[in-house]
Protein backbone atom coordinates (compact mmCIF):
# COMPACT_ATOMS: atom_id res chain seq x y z
CA UNK A 1 0.00 0.00 0.00
CA UNK A 2 1.53 3.09 -1.42
CA UNK A 3 1.77 6.28 1.28
CA UNK A 4 3.52 9.76 0.63
CA UNK A 5 3.99 12.86 2.61
CA UNK A 6 3.44 15.43 0.46
CA UNK A 7 3.92 19.70 0.99
CA UNK A 8 1.61 21.97 0.12
CA UNK A 9 2.80 24.46 -2.32
CA UNK A 10 0.19 26.35 -2.76
CA UNK A 11 -3.77 26.85 -2.06
CA UNK A 12 -6.19 28.80 -3.14
CA UNK A 13 -10.24 29.22 -4.00
CA UNK A 14 -10.95 29.28 -7.97
CA UNK A 15 -14.93 29.35 -7.33
CA UNK A 16 -16.78 30.47 -3.15
CA UNK A 17 -15.82 27.11 -2.46
CA UNK A 18 -13.77 25.22 -4.34
CA UNK A 19 -10.10 25.35 -3.68
CA UNK A 20 -7.05 24.42 -5.55
CA UNK A 21 -4.38 22.77 -3.92
CA UNK A 22 -0.95 22.28 -5.56
CA UNK A 23 1.16 19.69 -3.61
CA UNK A 24 4.89 18.29 -3.92
CA UNK A 25 4.87 14.96 -6.08
CA UNK A 26 6.65 12.28 -5.14
CA UNK A 27 9.72 10.93 -7.33
CA UNK A 28 8.43 8.57 -9.93
CA UNK A 29 4.95 9.04 -8.76
CA UNK A 30 2.39 9.00 -12.37
CA UNK A 31 -0.92 8.52 -13.23
CA UNK A 32 -3.75 9.19 -16.34
CA UNK A 33 -5.65 11.81 -16.51
CA UNK A 34 -9.00 11.00 -14.75
CA UNK A 35 -7.04 8.90 -12.31
CA UNK A 36 -7.66 9.60 -8.66
CA UNK A 37 -6.19 8.77 -5.40
CA UNK A 38 -6.93 8.45 -1.70
CA UNK A 39 -5.70 11.58 0.37
CA UNK A 40 -5.69 12.45 3.76
CA UNK A 41 -4.55 15.73 6.04
CA UNK A 42 -0.99 14.85 8.25
CA UNK A 43 -2.33 15.94 11.29
CA UNK A 44 -3.50 14.15 14.50
CA UNK A 45 -6.73 12.78 14.20
CA UNK A 46 -7.08 13.04 10.55
CA UNK A 47 -4.24 10.67 9.85
CA UNK A 48 -7.21 7.65 9.07
CA UNK A 49 -9.86 9.61 7.57
CA UNK A 50 -9.03 8.99 3.32
CA UNK A 51 -11.13 10.85 0.97
CA UNK A 52 -10.84 10.55 -3.20
CA UNK A 53 -10.30 13.12 -5.16
CA UNK A 54 -9.42 13.20 -9.16
CA UNK A 55 -5.98 14.51 -10.22
CA UNK A 56 -6.45 17.87 -11.92
CA UNK A 57 -3.01 18.39 -13.36
CA UNK A 58 -1.37 16.90 -16.11
CA UNK A 59 1.37 14.09 -15.32
CA UNK A 60 4.06 15.98 -16.89
CA UNK A 61 3.93 18.73 -14.40
CA UNK A 62 6.65 19.01 -11.66
CA UNK A 63 4.08 19.11 -9.02
CA UNK A 64 0.74 17.64 -8.72
CA UNK A 65 -2.93 19.91 -8.45
CA UNK A 66 -6.00 18.71 -6.87
CA UNK A 67 -9.59 20.97 -6.95
CA UNK A 68 -11.76 20.56 -4.24
CA UNK A 69 -15.35 21.41 -3.26
CA UNK A 70 -14.95 22.89 0.42
CA UNK A 71 -18.02 21.95 2.98
CA UNK A 72 -17.88 24.26 5.48
CA UNK A 73 -21.48 23.40 7.18
CA UNK A 74 -19.97 20.39 8.63
CA UNK A 75 -17.03 19.35 10.50
CA UNK A 76 -14.49 16.69 8.71
CA UNK A 77 -11.92 16.51 6.02
CA UNK A 78 -13.35 18.78 3.23
CA UNK A 79 -14.02 21.54 5.77
CA UNK A 80 -10.71 21.06 7.26
CA UNK A 81 -8.99 21.23 3.30
CA UNK A 82 -10.36 24.62 3.84
CA UNK A 83 -8.36 25.89 6.61
CA UNK A 84 -4.58 24.44 5.11
CA UNK A 85 -2.14 26.83 4.16
CA UNK A 86 1.16 26.24 2.26
CA UNK A 87 3.79 24.21 3.94
CA UNK A 88 0.98 21.81 5.54
CA UNK A 89 0.72 18.43 4.86
CA UNK A 90 -1.07 15.45 2.99
CA UNK A 91 -0.78 11.95 2.80
CA UNK A 92 -1.26 9.86 -0.84
CA UNK A 93 -2.17 6.71 -1.55
CA UNK A 94 -2.26 4.74 -4.37
CA UNK A 95 -2.99 5.48 -7.68
CA UNK A 96 -6.76 4.14 -8.73
CA UNK A 97 -8.95 4.59 -12.10
CA UNK A 98 -11.56 6.74 -12.22
CA UNK A 99 -12.47 7.51 -15.08
CA UNK A 100 -10.93 6.63 -18.53
CA UNK A 101 -10.78 8.52 -21.61
CA UNK A 102 -11.44 6.32 -24.56
CA UNK A 103 -12.46 8.55 -27.86
CA UNK A 104 -14.02 11.96 -28.19
CA UNK A 105 -17.39 11.96 -26.95
CA UNK A 106 -20.13 13.69 -25.47
CA UNK A 107 -19.28 14.58 -21.34
CA UNK A 108 -22.30 15.55 -18.60
CA UNK A 109 -20.57 16.67 -15.60
CA UNK A 110 -22.74 17.93 -12.52
CA UNK A 111 -20.78 20.50 -10.06
CA UNK A 112 -17.78 19.18 -8.50
CA UNK A 113 -18.37 16.20 -10.69
CA UNK A 114 -16.20 17.90 -13.53
CA UNK A 115 -12.97 17.70 -11.36
CA UNK A 116 -11.91 14.38 -13.42
CA UNK A 117 -12.68 15.72 -16.79
CA UNK A 118 -10.28 18.54 -16.07
CA UNK A 119 -7.33 16.77 -16.66
CA UNK A 120 -8.56 14.60 -19.13
CA UNK A 121 -9.24 18.29 -21.26
CA UNK A 122 -5.73 19.70 -20.37
CA UNK A 123 -4.41 16.86 -22.22
CA UNK A 124 -6.10 16.78 -25.02
CA UNK A 125 -5.99 20.56 -25.50
CA UNK A 126 -1.92 20.51 -24.92
CA UNK A 127 -1.98 17.60 -27.87
CA UNK A 128 -4.42 18.86 -29.75
CA UNK A 129 -6.93 16.23 -30.27
CA UNK A 130 -9.82 17.90 -27.92
CA UNK A 131 -11.95 18.34 -31.22
CA UNK A 132 -15.07 16.44 -31.29
CA UNK A 133 -15.80 16.54 -27.03
CA UNK A 134 -18.51 18.37 -25.85
CA UNK A 135 -19.08 19.14 -22.25
CA UNK A 136 -22.87 19.69 -20.52
CA UNK A 137 -22.10 21.12 -17.54
CA UNK A 138 -24.68 21.16 -14.39
CA UNK A 139 -24.08 23.71 -11.69
CA UNK A 140 -26.86 25.49 -8.89
CA UNK A 141 -25.80 28.57 -9.67
CA UNK A 142 -23.07 31.23 -11.79
CA UNK A 143 -20.84 31.12 -9.17
CA UNK A 144 -20.51 27.58 -8.80
CA UNK A 145 -18.93 27.22 -12.34
CA UNK A 146 -15.23 25.71 -11.71
CA UNK A 147 -12.85 26.95 -14.04
CA UNK A 148 -15.50 28.68 -16.59
CA UNK A 149 -12.54 30.66 -18.32
CA UNK A 150 -10.72 27.51 -18.54
CA UNK A 151 -13.39 25.53 -20.64
CA UNK A 152 -14.32 27.99 -22.68
CA UNK A 153 -10.83 28.49 -24.01
CA UNK A 154 -10.34 24.88 -24.43
CA UNK A 155 -13.65 23.77 -25.88
CA UNK A 156 -15.56 26.87 -27.09
CA UNK A 157 -18.98 26.51 -28.53
CA UNK A 158 -18.83 22.87 -27.24
CA UNK A 159 -19.14 24.19 -23.59
CA UNK A 160 -22.19 23.97 -22.54
CA UNK A 161 -23.09 25.26 -19.30
CA UNK A 162 -26.67 25.10 -17.25
CA UNK A 163 -27.86 26.82 -14.36
CA UNK A 164 -30.73 25.11 -12.33
CA UNK A 165 -31.33 27.22 -9.82
CA UNK A 166 -30.91 30.71 -10.60
CA UNK A 167 -32.44 32.76 -14.03
CA UNK A 168 -28.88 33.39 -15.93
CA UNK A 169 -27.93 34.00 -19.25
CA UNK A 170 -27.52 30.40 -19.54
CA UNK A 171 -29.52 27.29 -20.11
CA UNK A 172 -32.19 27.37 -16.85
CA UNK A 173 -33.14 23.90 -17.87
CA UNK A 174 -32.01 20.57 -15.67
CA UNK A 175 -30.37 17.60 -17.93
CA UNK A 176 -33.29 15.56 -18.30
CA UNK A 177 -34.65 13.00 -21.38
CA UNK A 178 -35.88 15.98 -23.18
CA UNK A 179 -33.14 18.33 -22.68
CA UNK A 180 -31.20 15.61 -24.36
CA UNK A 181 -33.06 14.27 -26.56
CA UNK A 182 -33.02 18.30 -28.09
CA UNK A 183 -29.67 18.74 -27.96
CA UNK A 184 -28.24 14.91 -29.13
CA UNK A 185 -28.96 13.48 -32.21
CA UNK A 186 -26.32 10.86 -32.21
CA UNK A 187 -26.63 8.29 -29.01
CA UNK A 188 -23.87 6.01 -31.56
CA UNK A 189 -20.48 7.58 -29.81
CA UNK A 190 -19.62 8.15 -26.51
CA UNK A 191 -20.37 9.38 -23.43
CA UNK A 192 -18.63 10.07 -20.10
CA UNK A 193 -20.70 11.05 -16.62
CA UNK A 194 -19.49 11.95 -13.23
CA UNK A 195 -21.28 14.29 -10.27
CA UNK A 196 -23.71 12.99 -8.11
CA UNK A 197 -24.65 9.72 -7.54
CA UNK A 198 -28.68 10.39 -8.86
CA UNK A 199 -27.30 12.75 -11.55
CA UNK A 200 -24.88 9.90 -12.98
CA UNK A 201 -27.12 7.28 -12.56
CA UNK A 202 -30.40 9.17 -14.36
CA UNK A 203 -28.53 10.78 -17.10
CA UNK A 204 -26.64 6.99 -18.13
CA UNK A 205 -30.41 5.63 -17.82
CA UNK A 206 -31.63 8.38 -20.09
CA UNK A 207 -28.65 8.19 -22.67
CA UNK A 208 -29.11 4.19 -22.80
CA UNK A 209 -32.98 3.98 -23.14
CA UNK A 210 -32.02 6.92 -26.07
CA UNK A 211 -30.32 4.44 -27.68
CA UNK A 212 -26.38 4.73 -26.35
CA UNK A 213 -24.86 1.40 -25.84
CA UNK A 214 -24.24 0.74 -22.44
CA UNK A 215 -20.44 -0.38 -22.51
CA UNK A 216 -20.13 3.21 -24.80
CA UNK A 217 -21.06 5.43 -21.50
CA UNK A 218 -18.17 5.76 -19.15
CA UNK A 219 -18.79 6.78 -15.65
CA UNK A 220 -16.81 6.68 -11.99
CA UNK A 221 -15.35 3.64 -10.81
Amino acid sequence: MEKHIVKIIKAEFVTHNVRRFRVTKPAGYSFIPGQATEVTINKPGLKDERRPFTFTSLNEWPELEFTIKIYNDHSGVTNALGELKAGDELLLHDVWGAINYKVPGVFFAGGAGVTPFIAIFRQLYKDGKINGNRLFFSNKTEKDIILKDEFEKMLGKNFYNVITREKSKYDNRRIDEKFIKELIKDFNQNFYVCGPEMFVKEINSILTKLGANPDSVVIEK
